[in-house]
C-alpha cells in the first residue's frame, strides 16, 4: 500500500488560511489574487529572489510564537506630533482607540466594511498594482495577501492633508498572524504623511497599494518595533504619476526575520521617488535576518529614483539587500540611484547584497554601490582621544553611518523622534 506523502509546509500553510467572506469588487479581487497565487505556489529557497531569505517560517501552517514587547513605547512614539491614529490589535482594528475616521481633505474607510458595498474608489486598485507588481518577478506572498487580508485600510486624500494619518500596531497575542491590507489613493495636486507605528503580529503579512496621480505626493515613514521574535514580511507597491513624489523610509530594529519589499513603478514624467531604511540588529538574544528587497521600473522621462539603505549588524546578525532599477526603452534622462551599506561590529554578523541596474536607454544617470565595513578605527581613536568613552564613540559613529537614510525624512521632527529611538536601542545594547 502507498505511503502518503506528508504535506509540504507551503501546502500547508495555503490548506490553513480561509477565503475572507464577501463578493462584489473586493470578492473579485481576492478570487483573482488567489489564481495567480495557485499558479506561483510559495517561495522555495532555490527560487532567485528567496535565496538570501529562507521562505520556511513564512511557508508555516502557524507561526513561531513571539512575546510582545513594546506597545507603549509604540504608542508614544510621536507624542510631540499632531496626527490622526488608527490602532489595530493583533490585526483586529480598535475602533475605541483610533480616532475617528474623517478629516480635512481625507476619506478613509476600513477594508472589512467598504467590501461590503457596490461602489468604491477602491474597486479599481485593491489587488491591481500588486498584480502589476507580479512581472517580471513573481512575489507570491503578496497575492496571498490580496487574497486573504481581513481588513485594512482605504484612504484618499483629495487635498494637502496637514495632520499625519498613524496606523499604530499593538502586538499582544504571542500567536498572532495578521494580514492586513491597505490602499492609498493621492488625488492630483493632494498630499498625504502615513507613518506605521510597532509591531503587526507574531508573525505577519502586511501589503499597501499606493497611487499618486500627477503632482501628488505621498510621504511613508515606518518603525517597525523591536520584538526580538517578530516574523515580518511587508510589500508596497507604488505607482506615479507625472510631476508627482512617492518617498518611503523605514526603520527596523531586531526581527528574526524581516522582509520588505518595494515595488515602484514611474507611469508620468518629471516623478521622483525615494525609497530608504535604517535597520539595526543584535542577534545575541534571538537571530535577527533582515531582507530589503526592491524593483523600481522606470517608464517615463526626467524621473528620479533614489534607494538608501544601511544596517547595522552585530552578534550574529544577518542583513540582505536586493535592490533593481530598470530602465525601459523611452525612459530618457532618468536619474537612478542606488546605494547599500552595512556596518559590521563583530566578525560574526554578515551582509548579503545584491545590486542590479537593467538598462534600455541611452541618456541616462544611473549608479548603485554596495560595501561592508567595521568601525573607522581612526574616527574611534579621534574621538577617544578627545575624552569620548568608547561606548559613547561607537554609538556617535553609528548614529553618523545611519544620519543619510533620516535625511530622507522631510519632517524633521519626525526625524528627530526616529533619532531618539536609535539612541535609546544603543543603550540597551551596549557591551
Amino acid at each position: 500500500m502507498a505511503v502518503a506523502k506528508p504535506a509540504s509546509p507551503a501546502a500547508s500553510r495555503l490548506d490553513g488560511l480561509t477565503r475572507p467572506p464577501g463578493g462584489g469588487w473586493l470578492g473579485a479581487a481576492r478570487d483573482a489574487a488567489l489564481s495567480r497565487l495557485q499558479g506561483m505556489g510559495l517561495p522555495a529557497p532555490r527560487d532567485e529572489y528567496w535565496r538570501f531569505t529562507r521562505p520556511a517560517d513564512l511557508n508555516a501552517a502557524a507561526p513561531a510564537p513571539a512575546a510582545p514587547v513594546e506597545s507603549a513605547e509604540a504608542e508614544a512614539l510621536y507624542d510631540g506630533t499632531d496626527r490622526l491614529r488608527l490602532v489595530f490589535r493583533d490585526g483586529a482594528f480598535d475602533a475605541e482607540a483610533s480616532d475617528a475616521l474623517t478629516g480635512e481633505g481625507l476619506e478613509i474607510a476600513r477594508l472589512a466594511e467598504a467590501g461590503g458595498t457596490d461602489i468604491h474608489w477602491a474597486a479599481d486598485l485593491y489587488g491591481a498594482l500588486e498584480a502589476d507588481g507580479q512581472s517580471p518577478v513573481p512575489r507570491p506572498f503578496a497575492a496571498l495577501n490580496t487574497a486573504h487580508a481581513t481588513d485594512g485600510v482605504l484612504i484618499r486624500a483629495t487635498a494637502a492633508v496637514s495632520r499625519p494619518v498613524e496606523i499604530v500596531y499593538l502586538h499582544e497575542d504571542a500567536a498572532s498572524d495578521p494580514i492586513l491590507h491597505h490602499v492609498i489613493r493621492v488625488e492630483e495636486g493632494a498630499s498625504l504623511t502615513l507613518l506605521e507605528t510597532g509591531t503587526v503580529g507574531a508573525r505577519c503579512n502586511t501589503a499597501m497599494e499606493v497611487d499618486v496621480a500627477s503632482h501628488g505626493a505621498f510621504h511613508h515613514i515606518r518603525d517597525q518595533g523591536r520584538a526580538h521574535a517578530r516574523r515580518t514580511n511587508t510589500h508596497a507597491f507604488a505607482r506615479l504619476g507625472g510631476a508627482s513624489v512617492f518617498k518611503s523610509f523605514t526603520l527596523s530594529l531586531n526581527g528574526a526575520l524581516t522582509r520588505n519589499e518595494h515595488v515602484v513603478a514611474f507611469t508620468g514624467n518629471d516623478a521622483t521617488a525615494h525609497v530608504a531604511c535604517a535597520a539595526i540588529g543584535d542577534g545575541r538574544q534571538a537571530p535577527m535576518h533582515h531582507d530589503d528587497t526592491v524593483f523600481i521600473t522606470h517608464d517615463a522621462v526626467n524621473c528620479e529614483s533614489r534607494q538608501v539603505f544601511k544596517k547595522v549588524l552585530k552578534n550574529g546578525a544577518v542583513g540582505v539587500f536586493q535592490g533593481k532599477i530598470l530602465v525601459k526603452r523611452g525612459a530618457q534622462k532618468t536619474d537612478g540611484y542606488q546605494i547599500s551599506q552595512a556596518l559590521l561590529l563583530d566578525d560574526d554578523s554578515q551582509f548579503l547584497a545584491k545590486p542590479e541596474l537593467e538598462i534600455y536607454a541611452d541618456d541616462v544617470a544611473c549608479s548603485h554601490g554596495s560595501t561592508t565595513g567595521a568601525i573607522d578605527e581612526d574616527m574611534l581613536f579621534y574621538l577617544r582621544a578627545r575624552g569620548v568613552p568608547e561606548r559613547r564613540a561607537t554609538d556617535l559613529l553609528v548614529l553618523a553611518f545611519l544620519a543619510e537614510t533620516l535625511e530622507e525624512i522631510g519632517d524633521e521632527a519626525i526625524a528627530e523622534s526616529l533619532r531618539q529611538r536609535l539612541s535609546t536601542w544603543l543603550d540597551r545594547h551596549a557591551g
